[in-house]
């Protein structure tokens, strides 16, 4: 709303009160403070600008200045209270606002993630947000070893160099139980590439996941779940990515669907570990590393602090208790698929 042509009835009384001002020398009342702050909310509202509004109000006190004052710095003591009255109503009103604006958009949030809403009332919420749900988005996750809120200085500086780099063209920022969000146009890639980044930066070296686009109003939250279980999968199975891409780890997911499957398959292979000294947990590392490293013994000891004799020692023993050779390519895939159950299934600290 354009901010010239103030309405009158915003000065309603101040005329008379500059004037009862000069000719007594008193301050405003606590009620003339409370009209003044009421009307500073009705103009707010009403969306009109406050430095228009002040200036009508000093406009107005040079207009209706009272002949002859008798107390200039009493009507100049009247203005500036019913100035500030008036601000600090216009204020209190645009807090209010925010703050509804905040409870909204929140709410619209939770919605989105959770799906807790009717889709196709959640497509035409979102596009006062600046989503198109009908289209495709994905969804990137990002956390540190802090949990962060909206207003603090990281997801501050991340939405700020989001925003330099590519405006807000439907692009929602927002932080969730810590971690910090960001949900765009799934054909987009560079956006949540450079949310990455700038995420992994701020948050001092934390982990980012990013979801598979996904279609449809209910697509945001299907692309936030696997971003939220990529980030589980990378700590259970300790990765060293900073970034990690659900599309790249869609065989992770397939091993666990059946759990039982994949419990009798640990206990199966790597149960008879339990029996060494020292228990099953070092050979597994051993295994672990082994394969990490794509079967290259050197690079696996140095990972583990152990000679290459060492390591070989450790791959002979886990053949004699298992029955299975790591070196041997038959062996290899039902070895190193029950290593990552055990690892997604804290197997042995837990039992099956």
């Amino acid at each position: 709303m354009a901010d010239h042509d103030i309405p009158d009835h915003y000065l309603d009384g101040y005329a008379a009160l500059l004037a009862d001002a000069s000719a007594t020398g008193r301050r405003l009342t606590r009620d003339e403070l409370d009209t003044r702050r009421a009307l500073g909310e009705q103009a707010a509202d009403a969306g009109y600008g406050l430095r228009a509004l002040v200036a009508a109000h000093l406009a107005g006190a040079r207009l209706h200045w009272p002949t002859g004052a008798l107390a200039p710095d009493s009507v100049m003591a009247a203005v500036e209270q019913a100035v500030d009255a008036f601000a600090e109503g216009y204020e209190r009103a645009q807090r209010q606002a925010m703050r509804q604006e905040e409870a909204a958009r929140r709410e619209f949030i939770d919605d989105l993630l959770y799906g807790r809403s009717d889709m196709g009332q959640l497509a035409e919420r979102a596009e006062r947000f600046g989503l198109r749900l009908a289209y495709e988005h994905a969804v990137a996750v990002a956390e540190g070893e802090f949990a962060y809120d909206e207003g603090d200085a990281v997801a501050r500086s991340v939405e700020q160099a989001m925003i330099g780099r590519f405006g807000d063209r439907d692009i929602l920022l927002t932080t969730k139980d810590g971690r910090l969000v960001c949900v765009a146009p799934g054909d987009q890639d560079e956006i949540l590439s450079f949310f990455a980044k700038q995420a992994y930066a701020a948050t001092d070296g934390g982990h980012v996941a990013i979801g598979r686009p996904q279609p449809g109003p209910g697509g945001v939250v299907q692309s936030y779940e696997e971003a939220l279980s990529t980030l589980e999968l990378a700590h259970r199975l300790e990765f060293d990515d900073p970034v990690l891409r659900s599309a790249d780890l869609l065989v992770y997911p397939v091993l666990t669907r059946d759990r039982q499957a994949m419990a009798d398959l640990v206990r199966t292979t790597l149960g008879p570990l339990q029996s060494a000294r020292g228990g099953a947990q070092p050979l597994i590392d051993t295994l672990t590393a082994y394969f990490d490293t794509g079967c290259v013994a050197a690079e696996a000891a140095r990972r583990l602090k152990l000679s290459v004799r060492a390591l070989t020692y450790r791959l002979a023993r886990i053949h004699k208790l298992t029955g299975a050779d790591a070196t041997d390519p038959v062996s290899r895939y039902t070895l190193q698929t029950a290593v990552i159950g055990a690892r997604l299934l804290d197997w042995p600290d837990r039992p099956l």
